[in-house]
């Protein structure tokens, strides 16, 4: 324990006695919930492989998605969206403060007939925006029959 003691010669002396275990108790207990909470700053973190594709098996060969080659990413930000297809960019702007959602379904519906086998496409998305605007993208390809989707998050790119 620590202690202080003041006066002066002949006096009356004062004696304090600090007590330390709940000083101690509180560290120990800071120190819990910091090992705790940085094991999940890296579980949001998730490991794909080296692939898109899924992790390489030695059975056989992953084969890509027909018609793999053809980029198809919608980029989602907070002024409108831009559809890249190959490599032609399109952007759908916002309607008087709206996202364009009939617009962005007629082009991917359009980009679904000009290449019927491509089912692969990426959806990148700036952080700030709500969850529902990735939703309504991931809603627009299924329904023109793209299955396989990526998600890019961080911002587009």
């Amino acid at each position: 324990m620590s202690e202080i003691q003041t006066g002066s010669g002949g006096g009356r002396r004062t004696s304090l006695e600090l007590n330390l275990v709940p000083f101690i108790d509180l560290m120990s207990v800071l120190i819990t919930f910091l090992l705790i909470t940085a094991v999940w700053s890296q579980v949001s973190m998730i490991q794909i492989g080296s692939s898109i594709y899924g992790k390489k098996t030695d059975s056989a060969p992953i084969q890509p998605p027909p018609e793999s080659d053809v980029v198809l990413k919608v980029e989602v930000r907070a002024n409108g969206y831009t559809l890249t297809v190959a490599k032609q960019n399109t952007n759908i702007p916002n309607k008087n403060g709206e996202f364009d959602d009939e617009t962005l379904a007629s082009l991917i519906q359009k980009v679904k007939a000009q290449h019927p086998n491509k089912v692969d496409a990426a959806i990148a998305m700036a952080d700030e925006l709500p969850y529902e605007r990735l939703i309504r993208v991931m809603d627009a390809f299924l329904k023109n029959g793209f299955g396989s989707l990526s998600v890019l998050t961080g911002g587009p790119y």
